[in-house]
């Protein structure tokens, strides 16, 4: 996950509408299940839905009354104490 396409993702969230994002998800996770798909193209569509992932849960935080770098802060706090278990 990185932060400024989480932040970008969620500007365009904030600008447009988070259903956009759903849909786009819903299309990855099933462009992902095309055969022939090479590891690296996979792994890169893994890392564009975690971060629209992160950026929908940001988005639920901010809505939720936290600010902006708190609800950002937060997230990524939960992501690296799940890695590091």
């Amino acid at each position: 996950m990185k932060l400024p396409v989480i932040k970008s993702i969620g500007e365009f969230i904030k600008a447009n509408d988070e259903d956009y994002v759903l849909e786009t998800i819903e299309t990855l996770e099933h462009i992902s299940q095309a055969k022939g798909l090479k590891d690296h193209e996979l792994e890169v569509i893994g890392e564009l839905l975690s971060n629209m992932y992160g950026a929908l849960e940001v988005e639920k935080m901010i809505k939720s009354g936290q600010s902006e770098k708190d609800a950002l802060n937060g997230f990524m706090q939960r992501v690296l104490g799940c890695i590091d278990k």
